[in-house]
């Protein structure tokens, strides 16, 4: 039996981290590609089915 858990993916965190181990690997990414990668990780997850896409909707009082 599979057992289904909630995880959160923040792409500013996925940034973060292939930050630090491009940094570790001895490449100097640019913000505008650390946030590419984030959102290519991002799109397999999806794509792969390891996640789903749920849109945060906050509380609109206009």
């Amino acid at each position: 039996m599979v057992k289904e858990i909630e995880v959160v993916i923040d792409t500013e965190e996925i940034a973060e981290f292939f930050y630090h181990e491009l940094i570790r690997r001895g490449f100097v990414p640019t913000q505008t590609e650390l946030e590419e990668l984030a959102d290519i990780t991002f799109d397999y997850l999806l794509e792969k089915c390891i996640i789903d896409e749920e849109l945060d909707i906050g509380d609109n009082d206009e």
